[in-house]
């Protein structure tokens, strides 16, 4: 039988830390925002927003702790992420089962390096040159209650490095997952993000808030059909998550009054993806990330693939590589992510 109360105690937590940070400011108001960069080609493929794929990807984990599984022991997870104007991201993982405590742990890096950038004064000269970067270091543990609940908790210590500027921070994320294997779907919430800056980047300022993100997701593979979907709802603790500048919407001739309606503000916070098994060795993955595409299409920039991402999954025996690629306005990005064991065992 079981246990609904420690369900609801999991289930409790994380609705109060949704309504201790409901009055949290947009993404684009927090600081660390490299936090919600996906870690994998794999969920970049897939709107780069999920957290109940089916999978033995370590670095879905990085993103959601109750999906680190047992069949992740020893697995190794790297990535590495190419965008516009040099900027890059690095990403290594490492996941072990712990027999006696009946745990799983995985420890995680993620590197992301914007070039050399020219420092100047206010009168615009040249004073030298600095290499902005951010960077995140942190531990997960997971356990498995009963045979299809998961839970997890996510410890990550926060560092940004931009020059003379400097800033750390702690953040956690915890999850739990409901995974029934017989009929193959899963349900997953998670709140992530939950922390403090530890130093900000001007002492004489107050401390800035991290991108804390209410998610849930439900994931379905067909039995009879080689189809993965999968439907994610990020930033559940507020509703609308549109950004309008009304100073900017005047200066390009938009409407600076007008309001987004209760159907887009809605649609804003849904992610789809669907994944297709080619074979045992090939899948190809598809998504559609609303937010990102409400938000890129807007000042006359419209581009009918905004919010679209896609990739593809070579899965051999002892390695695993994925691709994944998508539009920003008219740039793409490239992320490629190689998984596999220690000991060179079967992924």
């Amino acid at each position: 039988m079981l246990n609904k109360d420690l369900l609801r105690i999991v289930l409790l937590i994380l609705l109060l830390c949704a309504l201790k940070l409901s009055a949290q400011t947009l993404g684009g108001n927090a600081v660390f925002n490299f936090l919600n960069q996906p870690n994998t080609a794999h969920l970049s493929s897939i709107g780069g927003v999920n957290n109940s794929s089916i999978s033995n990807d370590l670095g879905m984990a990085f993103h959601n702790p109750s999906l680190l599984r047992n069949g992740m022991h020893q697995q190794i997870s790297t990535s590495f992420f190419s965008f516009a104007e040099g900027v890059k991201q690095i990403g290594l993982n490492g996941a072990w089962h712990v027999k006696k405590m009946e745990t799983n742990a995985a420890f995680g890096v993620q590197f992301v390096d914007y070039g050399t950038i020219t420092q100047t004064d206010p009168s615009g000269n040249v004073l030298g040159y600095f290499k902005p970067v951010d960077y995140v270091v942190q531990l997960s543990l997971s356990r498995n209650y009963h045979e299809n609940w998961w839970y997890g908790l996510t410890t990550k210590f926060v560092s940004s490095n931009y020059g003379q500027y400097r800033s750390s921070g702690i953040a956690f994320d915890m999850g739990v997952a409901y995974y029934d294997e017989a009929n193959k779907w899963q349900a997953s919430i998670v709140a992530k993000n939950m922390g403090t800056q530890l130093k900000t980047y001007d002492a004489s300022q107050p401390k800035e808030e991290l991108p804390f993100d209410l998610q849930a997701g439900i994931s379905k593979r067909l039995l009879k059909a080689p189809f993965q979907f999968s439907l994610t709802a990020h930033h559940l603790h507020r509703l609308n998550i549109l950004y309008s500048d009304s100073s900017f919407n005047a200066s390009e001739g938009n409407d600076a009054t007008k309001e987004n309606s209760v159907t887009q503000q809605v649609l804003s916070h849904l992610v789809f993806s669907t994944e297709i098994f080619l074979s045992d060795k090939l899948q190809v993955n598809a998504g559609l990330n609303l937010l990102r595409r409400q938000s890129l299409n807007a000042y006359y920039s419209t581009n009918g693939l905004n919010g679209f991402t896609f990739g593809f999954a070579l899965l051999l025996d002892k390695l695993h590589a994925r691709y994944a690629t998508g539009f920003y306005q008219q740039n793409l990005f490239h992320q490629f992510s190689l998984n596999f064991n220690l000991k060179g065992d079967p992924l």
